[in-house]
């Protein structure tokens, strides 16, 4: 999802503020809200996932021997995840619409995005998107930022509490405590950015909330795009830091672009992994063969007297 807010939203935002027209039109009022929303659900509902399942390593019986989530768990697990902040996002779809106005200097047509729903909506419908947005700015705060951040927290205070029990008497490996240490720190380092970066974003919706009728337009698009610009930092940082701090998920990243790029650099990545697999076998030679070699079987002499 950080993939897509980089790759769609991102040039939407620098082609309008280079141009001041709005590529693709209304179309993009309403599909870059959207998307930027759904990008604070599934970063939010995925941190409070991750702080369960430490929850359930930690206070797991026999965790250094626990099996491994089923592929199909996995995937129902996301999917939730991301239907359920997809479909908290539908109102910003309905919520946002183009509009156009005219410099009275230069007289140049500007285009830009306004909340503002729509009157042909169903009364009803109409009736939801106003209540959506008078409450938007605490359903921001409360569902995208205090809830990640306090769920991470809380769950990270009992994970650290129940290992610090455990450790007492040592009831785990010295290696899979430091695979949980790692799996933990990036965890909370993902919080930290997350929580560093929606931070401007609440500050903003808040200050706009009670000062709005103070501030100019300039003022209010400048929030707007710093605030843009943080979820873009944010959408960039997360990947590396996940690829940097979870060593396996780095490592099998590493492989598949490598897989990728075999046929770019077939002759170096040929030689190497030669020179690879030759080291892995005699490394299982020397394994399972050093005690054949120490202790070699006495030779048998047939019709000879020697």
């Amino acid at each position: 999802w950080d993939f897509l807010i980089l790759f769609f939203c991102l040039p939407v935002v620098i082609f309008n503020e280079i141009t001041k027209k709005r590529l693709l039109g209304d179309l993009s009022c309403r599909i870059v809200p959207f998307m930027e929303v759904s990008s604070l659900g599934v970063t939010t509902f995925s941190l409070c996932a991750l702080g369960i399942d430490r929850f359930h390593a930690a206070t797991s019986p026999q965790a250094s021997t626990r099996p491994i989530e089923q592929c199909q768990s996995i995937i129902a697990k996301l999917a939730v995840i991301w239907v359920g902040s997809m479909t908290l996002s539908v109102p910003e779809i309905l919520l946002w619409q183009l509009a156009r106005d005219t410099s009275p200097v230069s007289g140049v047509v500007t285009e830009y995005c306004t909340m503002k729903p729509s009157s042909n909506l169903p009364e009803s419908i109409y009736s939801l998107v106003l209540t959506y947005q008078n409450a938007r700015m605490w359903w921001y705060f409360g569902c995208y930022f205090c809830l990640p951040v306090l769920f991470t927290v809380s769950c990270q205070l009992v994970t650290r509490r129940i290992r610090g029990t455990e450790k007492k008497s040592e009831c785990r490996g010295a290696k899979h405590g430091q695979c949980e240490g790692h799996l933990n720190c990036t965890i909370i380092a993902l919080t930290v950015i997350y929580g560093l970066c929606t931070t401007p974003e609440n500050v903003c919706n808040i200050v706009v909330a009670y000062m709005s009728p103070d501030m100019s337009k300039q003022t209010l698009d400048l929030l707007n795009l710093i605030n843009q610009f943080f979820l873009f930092f944010k959408c960039s940082v997360t990947p590396v830091l996940l690829l940097c701090l979870c060593r396996p998920l780095g490592q099998a990243f590493m492989d598949c672009c490598c897989c990728c790029c075999e046929g770019c650099g077939l002759d170096t990545t040929s030689s190497e992994s030669s020179a690879d697999s030759k080291l892995k076998t005699e490394m299982s030679s020397s394994i399972f063969f050093d005690k054949p070699r120490e202790t070699p079987p006495p030779l048998l002499a047939l019709g000879t007297p020697c």
